[in-house]
């Protein structure tokens, strides 16, 4: 019988693993990506980690396993956060179909007048070599 739940837990994980995968292709920007990867692989990762644990039933591989997924469910959130929050300050659109954007109004959003090109902007004071 746990062999069963054992298989059960690991292949669901598999399953959000590749759901991570396919998330990262099939949406359309980036704050999309970070979403469905960080949401689908955290939680896929720690069914396949809670899958081990209960399959090797040590003491020291079970608490390795719990430690790597509460550090995992503490890290990814922050991380795809403060990706996703250096991306919009760094200017990267969002999705032309995207109905809400919270930061636009806000004080820590982008400075109105900045205009994204695809030449890396010159510190002002450096003159070209003409």
């Amino acid at each position: 019988m746990t062999d069963i739940a054992i298989m059960i837990i690991i292949t669901l994980g598999a399953l959000f693993v590749l759901f991570a995968a396919l998330g990262i292709v099939r949406m359309p920007d980036l704050y999309l990506r970070i979403s469905v990867t960080t949401k689908a692989a955290t939680l896929g990762v720690g069914m396949i980690l809670i899958g081990a644990a209960m399959y090797f039933n040590e003491a020291s591989i079970t608490t390795r396993a719990l430690a790597i997924v509460f550090f995992l469910i503490l890290t990814a959130p922050v991380g795809a956060h403060l990706i996703g929050n250096t991306s919009y300050y760094k200017g990267v659109p969002l999705w032309n179909r995207s109905k809400v954007d919270d930061l636009k109004n806000s004080s820590n959003g982008p400075p109105e007048n900045e205009v994204r090109k695809d030449e890396p902007q010159r510190p002002q004071g450096e003159q070209t070599a003409e």
